[in-house]
């Protein structure tokens, strides 16, 4: 409670100095903010009722017995490779990871599917390979799995 109303606190300021620095930027920069969140909006709501949906189909009984087994080694792998290959916007796989923690998922399997999921681009693949050159991207996730499973298994021993 104490972090969010910080962040409020220090956007308020953030933008007043912007205000204060040059109005025409500020309001043109909120005009453009504005407008990329009313095109993702509706992708933003999709994704949190699949979400509701997904965690009201799954009994907690199962997740926990997914995600949160006696084979941890084999559970961290399998959330990673799913991180790895799924798109969710790291804004909403947050409360997807408090609401599967929640559930009885262990800590060390979501952060490693956290990581992933944020550091690994699966999908994003071949726009990145057209961009940066094959050799480049392939590295770049390898490096990033790898650092993902490292961070996960920091996670597990820390919490």
């Amino acid at each position: 409670m104490i972090s969010t109303v910080l962040l409020i606190l220090s956007t308020i300021i953030a933008l007043g100095i912007s205000l204060k620095k040059d109005k025409n930027k500020t309001i043109q920069s909120i005009g453009k903010a504005r407008g990329m969140m009313g095109g993702m909006i509706s992708d933003i709501i999709g994704i949190l009722l699949l979400i509701g949906l997904i965690l009201a189909l799954i009994p907690p009984d199962k997740i926990r017995l997914v995600l949160g087994g006696e084979n941890l080694i084999l559970t961290t792998v399998g959330a990673a490779t799913i991180g790895t290959i799924t798109l969710i916007p790291a804004f909403v796989a947050f409360p997807l990871i408090g609401s599967l923690k929640d559930s009885g998922a262990n800590i060390l399997v979501l952060t490693a599917f956290l990581t992933t999921l944020t550091m690994v681009g699966f999908i994003t693949f071949p726009i990145e390979k057209d961009i940066f050159g094959k050799k480049f991207a392939t590295w770049r996730n390898i490096i990033s799995f790898i650092t993902a499973i490292l961070i996960a298994l920091g996670m597990g021993v820390i919490l």
